[in-house]
């Protein structure tokens, strides 16, 4: 019988060495090495057996034409939002990770899910961090207290595995899966090997009982999730809680997605009794169109399959520095600072003296290009000290040569645009089905965009 053997660990990447180093050569983490002894793994009978054969006939594969597709039913979890995200609903023996920043709402958010569950069927909610009488005031405060809803404060894997078995829940939640630990691996809990093999265990047992597994993940300084990215490519679905402290709504974001579309999201609203699906996002990124304001405009951008009625602000004044400053809080940085080198070499404005601040309202992350020819208008906006119609919208990619570019999913923007009652669009010089009501003014170029949106400026002077 072979032996254990000693490896050495990094806890940043899960990369393993024979010996100890000060850095880990994968990720260039220093001091991030720990001693993990791993069990050899048993050889099975059918391995052992394995003789070369080459008479072309599959032992167990089947032509995809003969494979059967079965129908995965999807459970409600009580939060249109987050059916949405998911792709229709909770699906059984799935695994959804979900990772968010300290205090944003995740356990409240599984809580309040949990409770519509319940209704139909048993459902087990394992807490690693907090006690069951802790989950109870949580619940007491929420409103929580459905008679098929289950606790259980344990940490020990092979525990919470025996007791899914028993009481064979529709789905399950594991809060968090850092604070799991399996007790066949020294490594201590939350380590590279732990959160690994606890999420593989973990993943046999819902595909083997087809429970669905809703698994919290604790998330870095830096916003990833913690512990290795093999943890996303085990699970199913993996959805970030995004969020402001100083403000009351939550974004729910769908990253990878096996039974639906990714970069979908959900958008909640944090009241005392817990969390609230908002029904109509783009109110909440739109301020007063009665009050405009110089250096104001709005975009359309697209999450998912979601468009979303964003207002951006920007705001440009005579620098006191050597170099001027460039500060964005919503809008891709490197995009931003490529549209203030476009209009200073494209327009002919000189931003180069200038400091230059970029913000989406509500503090939505914008990423994608269709942003671009609003954040162009904006910013010329501002340094002309003229108002963009509150009742346009802008759309569009701007190309390094001052052009501007069509985008995707055109007719759906414009579709939003009208219902919330905006009149004009700028947009692409590209063709649509339908207008939606509104007067489309279609441009070539930054500088037609700025006449058209800007029409007591010249643009260029």
């Amino acid at each position: 019988m072979a032996k254990a053997k000693t490896v050495w660990e990094c806890s940043n990447c899960g990369e393993r060495y024979p010996k100890f180093l000060g850095r880990c050569e994968n990720c260039g983490s220093w001091n991030t090495l720990s001693e993990v002894v791993v069990a050899p793994a048993p050889k099975s009978p059918r391995a052992q057996a394995l003789t070369p054969k080459s008479n072309g006939i599959p032992q167990s594969a089947l032509p995809i034409t003969q494979v059967r597709p079965d129908d995965h039913p999807r459970l409600a979890s009580g939060y249109g939002e987050f059916d949405r995200v998911l792709g229709g609903g909770i699906v059984a023996g799935s695994l959804v990770l979900i990772g968010g920043d300290p205090g944003i709402g995740k356990s409240t958010l599984l809580l309040q899910t949990a409770e519509h569950l319940a209704k139909s069927g048993p459902m087990l909610y394992v807490s690693g961090e907090e006690s069951a009488q802790q989950i109870k005031l949580r619940a007491e405060r929420l409103g929580v207290g459905s008679e098929q809803l289950y606790l259980l404060a344990e940490t020990d894997l092979e525990a919470i595995l025996l007791e899914i078995q028993a009481l064979q829940p529709q789905v399950a939640v594991i809060d968090s899966i850092q604070a799991i630990f399996w007790g066949q691996i020294t490594a201590a809990p939350g380590s590279v090997s732990q959160v690994r093999e606890c999420t593989g265990l973990l993943m046999r047992a819902a595909k083997k009982w087809g429970v669905a597994l809703l698994i919290v993940g604790h998330v870095t300084k830096d916003g990833s999730l913690a512990g290795p990215k093999v943890l996303e490519h085990l699970v199913d679905t993996v959805l970030y809680f995004e969020g402001d402290r100083f403000q009351s709504h939550r974004l729910l974001r769908s990253v990878k997605n096996r039974f639906g579309a990714a970069q979908e999201i959900g958008v909640f609203e944090m009241a005392e009794s817990g969390l609230v699906e908002v029904e109509n996002p783009s109110q909440l990124f739109l301020s007063s169109r009665d009050q405009a304001t110089p250096g104001t405009a709005t975009i359309v951008a697209c999450e998912g399959t979601r468009p979303l009625v964003v207002e951006v602000q920007a705001l440009v004044s005579p620098t006191s520095y050597s170099s001027p400053r460039r500060t964005s809080t919503g809008i891709e940085m490197n995009r931003f600072l490529q549209i203030l080198a476009v209009l200073e070499k494209r327009v002919g404005i000189p931003l180069s003296k200038y400091d230059a601040y970029i913000a989406s309202a509500g503090g939505i992350n914008v990423a994608e290009p269709a942003a671009d020819l609003g954040v162009a208008v904006a910013v010329a906006a501002s340094f002309r000290d003229r108002l963009v119609d509150p009742f346009t919208v802008l759309i569009g990619e701007v190309g390094l040569g001052g052009q501007v570019r069509p985008v995707s999913q055109l007719e759906q923007r414009l579709k939003e645009a009208s219902k919330l009652g905006f009149r004009h669009a700028i947009i692409p010089n590209s063709p649509v089905m339908s207008d939606y009501g509104l007067r489309l003014s279609r441009v070539n170029r930054v500088l037609e965009a700025l006449i058209v949106a800007l029409p007591s400026s010249e643009g260029s002077e």
